[in-house]
């Protein structure tokens, strides 16, 4: 193949010089650039999942290395791309000053060296590099306490709500009109399901999974035996969640008692069915429907201010504060980017003055 038609293609069968990649063979080709520019070129084209408006901040951030790296080696020959140089164009972000002021603050370095790493990784991967990767043992900056900690449920908070689920087949659905159904039992509304509700609450707070991927499930993606629940996330990646014995015992429940009555109606592969009274859709909740069933509970909970995505907020933190990994919390919640995942190792703000106050 020559230089200028040079590309990874994906290939079948086994044959020397291929590489695994996301479960697919991909060919080097013998003759190609293998510069920063045209590995760039290919890390998008195969490799990239998220959305376009992410892929724009990544492929900036790439292009301001590239740059970086042509200045100061004169190429961009992947062979030139050594940790020295890594560790130079990270000294370099955290030293420009433009009117007096740092040009770039830590969140948004520690963003680019997160992506030269991802980028640096694959590549080594496919072809490695003379001195070994050269992000690997870069550091991103330790940052301050961020407000998406400050919004996740806190271990009470949790508690509560779970135990507000919990209540859901008693409690839920009951008619509001005490006059009319004075000293008897007020009737539950028929298109109520208190089983889908309690079961969609310990989705959310036991894996950490976002509100859409609740609507995105179908039954065959959970597994029982693994204890996990496999949906495809943002930018159409695939995300395995490992999900507690208590979560996957509130969706055994509703699939045993709640979810056949509706499937008769919706014959639909979704986990979590809208009621058979529906006139309307095709069976699978819409994420409106999942906040108004968080939000019933969360106000039987008396917990204010918090929302689903609170809920993976704590996750988050819980794994960090049971393990010290950012990988693990990486791993559990599908992070790309590992400078989402460093936010839990901060402390917030009422952490800090329990901390001061208690000595």
């Amino acid at each position: 193949m020559a230089a200028k038609e040079a590309a990874l293609v994906p290939q079948k069968g086994t044959r020397k010089n291929q590489n695994t990649q996301k479960g697919a063979l991909v060919r080097i080709p013998q003759a190609f650039p293998d510069t920063i520019a045209w590995w760039g070129e290919q890390y998008f084209r195969l490799e990239v999942t998220t959305s376009s408006s992410s892929q724009k901040v990544q492929q900036r951030d790439l292009r301001l290395f590239a740059s970086y790296m042509l200045e100061e080696e004169g190429t961009d020959k992947r062979i030139a791309w050594s940790p020295r140089l890594s560790k130079a164009f990270q000294e370099h972000l955290q030293g420009e000053i433009v009117d007096g002021k740092r040009r770039r603050s830590d969140r948004t370095i520690n963003r680019i060296m997160a992506h030269l790493k991802t980028f640096a990784k694959w590549i080594h991967k496919l072809q490695p590099f003379p001195l070994g990767n050269p992000m690997d043992k870069i550091r991103l900056q330790p940052l301050g306490t961020g407000l998406e900690v400050e919004r996740a449920l806190t271990a009470s908070e949790r508690r509560k709500v779970l135990d507000a689920a919990d209540m859901l087949p008693q409690i839920g659905g009951r008619s509001k009109d005490r006059n009319r159904y004075r000293g008897v039992e007020r009737p539950r509304h028929k298109g109520y399901r208190a089983l889908r509700n309690r079961a969609i609450v310990y989705a959310l707070i036991e894996t950490g999974m976002r509100r859409a991927a609740v609507t995105k499930m179908d039954v065959n993606d959970v597994d029982f035996r693994k204890k996990t629940l496999t949906v495809e996330e943002k930018g159409s990646v695939t995300q395995s969640y490992q999900i507690s014995n208590e979560g996957l015992q509130a969706i055994r429940d509703y699939l045993e008692h709640e979810r056949p009555g509706d499937d008769q109606k919706w014959n639909s592969p979704a986990l979590f069915l809208t009621p058979s009274t529906n006139p309307h859709g095709d069976g699978r909740l819409s994420v409106q429907i999942v906040n108004d069933i968080w939000n019933e509970v969360a106000g039987l909970a008396g917990v204010e201010g918090k929302t689903p995505h609170s809920a993976r907020h704590a996750m988050g933190k819980h794994i960090m504060e049971k393990t010290g990994n950012i990988a693990a919390v990486q791993r559990q919640l599908g992070h790309k980017n590992a400078v989402y995942s460093m936010q839990y190792s901060r402390i917030t703000a009422d952490e800090l003055r329990e901390v001061i106050n208690d000595r």
